[in-house]
């Protein structure tokens, strides 16, 4: 995608040299900064201070950790030790699981001298898998909307927080669609929820402008209203894990949308690549939620009138919060989930997966 005109992912290796680039995404709507990454520590911090975030986009980021770890020590204690390291990171998004896996499994069978290298290339491969995982989202997604668009008025799509670009290296989850009907040259529109406490709903707003999206940000709480008075074709949302009974785990607030489009009769769809979707976990229930730290909510950021980032206590430090970083939205209310593979009901989930049918 672009940033002011240029092409850029979100992450991206550094020419002649053993460090990787990021976008800083802590720093946005406000400004635009790249942080790099030097090494094993720099990773792990940068994914658990959400200077990136997105499932996909954690899971490529910890592989390029794994890269960088053993670019430093390659032997096999170092090895496993930094694949612990990232797996405690966020506990959520099974996408750092399971790069860590791949990671790990490419690299212990090879003499040490070896694993530098290798790790490079698969960390490498990763990335390019998931800009192709996506733009396939995109197609299968597209087609879906045109099927369910009325008439041949504008689209009109909601959704929540950010599963653009931002959120994997490059076109998006849930935004991939949106991307291809742009390309495609059909008129659509997009309904951004704000995604309190976090905001990162002004992420998805951010992009959506450097990509010349038409779209409009609203209060989470104004969403129910919206789909009720008509006119929304769909909601699209990522994911952060989907269990094989297709419960999905997204950022806080997901699950009101969907019960809000159900009551609606608005059609409500979770955009996620196969490295998304766990088949050892049966159901929502198993999948761990990330409690976050509470002055997430007693705290808010932006910006002052002169353009000053800064930051306003709304609770006192000892006021008692409760920061759930995701819910869990049944399989029930999940009308069709879209992969690289393809679309589905959640209930036939094996089915567009074959190769897990006796898991």
């Amino acid at each position: 995608m672009q940033v002011d005109g240029i092409p850029l992912r979100t992450i991206w290796p550094v020419a002649g040299a053993r460090a990787v680039d990021i976008i800083d995404q802590t720093a946005l709507p406000h400004a635009f900064r790249v942080r790099r990454l030097h090494g094993l520590e720099d990773a792990v911090e940068a994914i658990r201070s959400m200077l990136v975030r997105g499932a996909p986009l954690i899971g490529v980021t910890a592989a390029y950790g794994i890269a960088l770890a053993v670019a430093r020590r390659a032997d096999d204690e170092s090895l496993l030790a930094a694949v612990r390291l990232l797996a405690a990171t966020r506990p959520t998004a099974v996408n750092l699981c399971w790069a860590l896996a791949r990671m790990q499994s490419r690299l212990l069978p090879l003499p040490a001298a070896a694993r530098a290298v290798a790790a490079w290339r698969e960390a490498v491969a990763i990335a390019d898998e998931d800009v192709e995982q996506c733009r396939r989202i995109g197609a299968h997604g597209l087609q879906w909307l045109l099927a369910a668009r009325r008439g041949e008025r504008r689209l009109e799509i909601m959704t929540h927080c950010n599963a653009g670009w931002l959120a994997t290296v490059d076109r998006g989850t849930a935004l991939a669609p949106v991307y291809a009907a742009v390309e495609a040259g059909i008129d659509i529109h997009v309904w951004v929820s704000e995604t309190r406490p976090r905001n990162q709903g002004l992420l998805t707003a951010w992009e959506l402008r450097q990509q010349g999206v038409p779209h409009t940000v609203i209060a989470d709480n104004a969403a129910g209203l919206l789909l009720m008075r008509g006119g929304i074709d769909a909601v699209i949302v990522g994911a952060d894990r989907i269990a094989a009974n297709g419960d999905v785990a997204n950022k806080i607030g997901t699950c009101l949308k969907a019960l809000a489009a159900r009551a609606a009769s608005v059609p409500f769809v979770v955009a996620a690549p196969r490295s998304t979707i766990d088949f050892t976990c049966a159901d929502g229930a198993a999948i761990p939620i990330e409690e976050r730290a509470g002055d997430e909510l007693r705290l808010l950021h932006g910006c002052d009138a002169a353009g000053l980032p800064g930051e306003l206590r709304q609770l006192p430090p000892t006021a008692t919060v409760a920061n759930p970083a995701f819910d869990i939205t049944p399989a029930s209310l999940v009308d069709h989930i879209i992969s690289e593979r393809g679309c589905c009901t959640p209930d036939r989930l094996r089915a567009l997966h074959p190769e897990e049918a006796d898991g």
